[in-house]
């Protein structure tokens, strides 16, 4: 019985480890290099984020915006092979459930409002909970100045440099990520 848990336990560890080795993984792209200007959506060195379970495209690598906030139980950066670092913040709900998130200045989900200015881990922002146009699965929140209406057009949100969406890392993945999962059966790549 006591081998039993303590393999247990080891396992729990080495879930986590292979949980963050797999998310530097998905994050970054080791051709990545740091530059003065991100590049323009849709060039070759643009990585695409996906919702983990649809499949839908949520955001670009681009669109990654560090927010900090002094609500975070911790803040760490991951950097991948090509220098390039995305910071990860982790929070905690009034329920105890905690989440890691990333930080986005846009992001293709919908934002159901109104925006609550209570329990918000970044301090002057509202936040309203952001999901998959797709698939509807909870992605995390989106947050706006807390002067603002609870209710506002999403093209004023979009527009606006005082937005941004805070994503849950273990429910988005990165398109090339996803793309190396899919094996070619042999018999169609003869």
């Amino acid at each position: 019985m006591r081998r039993s848990t303590s393999l247990r336990l080891l396992g729990l560890q080495w879930d986590k480890l292979l949980f963050d080795c797999i998310f530097v993984l998905l994050l970054f792209q080791p051709s990545e290099s740091c530059t003065a200007e991100p590049p323009e959506h849709g060039t070759t060195t643009d990585t695409l984020i996906l919702c983990r379970a649809c499949g839908h495209e949520v955001a670009f690598g681009t669109d990654i915006h560090f927010v900090p906030s002094r609500m975070a139980l911790s803040s760490r950066n991951d950097t991948s092979v090509g220098g390039r670092r995305i910071h990860v913040q982790l929070f905690e709900n009034p329920h105890g459930h905690q989440f890691e998130v990333i930080t986005f200045r846009r992001a293709d989900v919908i934002k159901h409002w109104p925006a609550d200015r209570h329990f918000s881990w970044y301090p002057g922002f509202s936040w309203t909970v952001a999901t998959c146009p797709r698939c509807k699965t909870h992605l995390g929140w989106a947050f706006q100045p807390s002067s603002w209406p609870d209710t506002i057009p999403n093209n004023k949100f979009e527009e606006s440099e005082n937005t941004f969406s805070a994503l849950i890392t273990d429910r988005i993945l990165r398109e090339d990520f996803a793309s190396s999962l899919l094996m070619t059966p042999k018999s169609f790549t003869s």
